[in-house]
C-alpha cells in the first residue's frame, strides 16, 4: 500500500515539475545560442552595442521568474549577432570613395 502511494506521488511530482525542467533547458539553450551568435559577431569585429545588454536583461528576467520573456530577449540577441555578422560581410564588400 505504501509503495503504491509513493509511486503515485512520484508520478504526480514528475508531471508537475517536467514543464519547469523543460523551460529551464530551453532557457539554457537560448542563452547558449545567443552567446554563440554574439561571439561570432565579435570575432569579425562587428558586435552590436546592445547585444550583451540583452543577455544581462534576460538573466534578470529569468531570475525573477519571467522565463518566457527572457527567452524572447535571448532570441532577439541571437538575431542581433546574426545580423551583425551579415552586416560585416556586406560592409567588407563596399569600397570607399574614389
Amino acid at each position: 500500500m505504501k509503495t503504491k502511494t509513493m509511486i503515485m506521488t512520484s508520478i504526480i511530482a514528475a508531471c508537475l515539475f517536467s514543464p519547469l525542467l523543460a523551460q529551464a533547458s530551453s532557457y539554457e539553450k537560448a542563452v547558449s545560442d545567443a552567446t554563440a551568435s554574439i561571439d561570432k559577431a565579435k570575432a569579425v569585429n562587428y558586435e552590436w552595442r546592445d547585444s550583451r545588454k540583452l543577455l544581462k536583461k534576460a538573466d534578470k528576467l529569468n531570475q525573477a521568474g519571467n522565463t518566457e520573456q527572457a527567452i524572447k530577449l535571448l532570441k532577439k540577441a541571437e538575431a542581433q549577432g546574426e545580423l551583425a555578422v551579415a552586416q560585416a560581410k556586406q560592409q567588407a564588400a563596399v569600397s570607399g570613395p574614389h
